[in-house]
């Protein structure tokens, strides 16, 4: 029996570290508003449905008592023959951010001396990474980005040191939307000690349209530490599926297979982002009309005068610091949901024709807009 007295002590308590976690926050769902159809703009989520192609290869799946292949074969096999890889250097993950976990479950920890492995990558960024690199034991190095939303290579450089186990590159940076160019990534890399891992994450590489872009696939290529992460949540409107996968070189995929959780990607998964790849056609000419709807609201944006990093995801960042939550709070208004950081911005992702409209239309009425006066 417990006493009013009890201490923590007496209570399973969790590893340190979790109480000083920042917690993932999920995009919130819509207010329903009489009279509006409700859009949500909140978790970078593709507004189309799968292809029927891909719908059709999930209801085939009929083995659902039975383990799917823990390599992911079928996958692996397709993905091979559309980047031009060795199958051998693909390992699957639930969705990207799982084959994340595997990377730093690999490389980036507490070591044998109690000293931990430090990550050194951008911020504000992708908002799982504090949390996925703390939970594993390592130190998160946050490197604030530019004035324009941009990585400073310069300074992830220079926070290097001979702890540092892992580097990540978010490109397109995601909440804040800029793309990192080729030649400014070659010359980081070169910068870097070639026993770091330097991790490029290519969630939203299908809508960058910047032809002087970094492409993971090729930096892979050439350099034996580089690791690239994509996912199918994104362009192929897979996320519920949580189909990701990781691309490098044998001598990292050997050990990440050793940590990777075994049957990660069902066969239903595996169907159907099989089925998505094999009529890719059909996915890029979706994915370019969410492209167009960006370069739209990207237009009207500029137009009502607002000032915002350059955006190549599908989403783009306001930023409105102390005003984020207001805004936010006018947009739920408006039945439309988007994602707030608190005294920093707002991002907003390219959704449904009407939607990205009516968010426009709030843009255009509401006075505190930066770039306004």
């Amino acid at each position: 029996m417990t006493s009013e007295n009890s201490t923590s002590h007496d209570t399973v308590q969790p590893r340190p570290v979790i109480g000083r976690l920042p917690k993932y926050a999920a995009g919130k769902p819509p207010a329903a508003i009489d009279g509006l159809q409700s859009y949500k703009l909140s978790s970078n989520e593709n507004p189309l449905a799968p292809l029927p192609e891909v719908i059709e290869a999930i209801h085939a799946q009929l083995e659902i008592n039975r383990y799917p292949d823990p390599l992911a074969t079928k996958l692996r096999n397709a993905l091979a023959g559309y980047l031009d890889v060795p199958a051998e250097d693909i390992v699957t993950g639930a969705g990207s951010l799982g084959a994340l976990n595997q990377i730093l479950a690999t490389f980036a920890g507490q070591n044998e001396d109690g000293v931990p492995d430090e990550v050194v990558y951008a911020w504000r960024s992708f908002e799982a990474y504090p949390i996925c690199i703390e939970t594993a034991g390592a130190s998160s190095v946050q490197v604030p980005l530019t004035a324009d939303g941009r990585h400073d290579l310069d300074a992830m450089a220079a926070a290097v040191n001979e702890n540092t186990s892992v580097i990540l590159l978010c490109t397109p940076n995601n909440p804040t939307g800029p793309v990192l160019l080729s030649d400014e990534v070659e010359d980081f890399i070169a910068k870097v000690p070639s026993n770091v891992l330097i991790v490029i994450d290519e969630a939203y590489q299908e809508f960058v349209r910047n032809e002087n872009a970094v492409d993971g696939i090729e930096s892979y290529r050439k350099h034996p530490n580089v690791v690239v992460l994509r996912t199918f949540s994104k362009a192929h409107g897979l996320a519920n599926l949580r189909v990701g996968y990781s691309v490098s070189h044998p001598e990292i995929t050997a050990y990440l297979r050793v940590a990777a959780t075994p049957f990660t990607v069902s066969s239903l998964a595996e169907d159907a982002a099989v089925a998505s790849l094999a009529n890719i056609d059909k996915v890029v000419e979706r994915v370019q009309s969410l492209v167009d709807e960006r370069e739209r609201v990207v237009a009207g944006l500029k137009a009502l005068g607002w000032v915002f990093p350059e955006t190549e995801g599908n989403f783009v960042w306001l930023p409105l610091g102390a005003n984020s939550a207001e805004f936010a709070a006018l947009a739920q208004g408006q039945a439309l949901s988007v994602r707030g950081f608190a005294n920093e911005g707002v991002r907003v992702s390219i959704g449904e024709v009407e939607g990205n409209t009516r968010f426009l239309d709030l843009c255009s009425k509401y006075p505190k807009g930066p770039g306004l006066s």
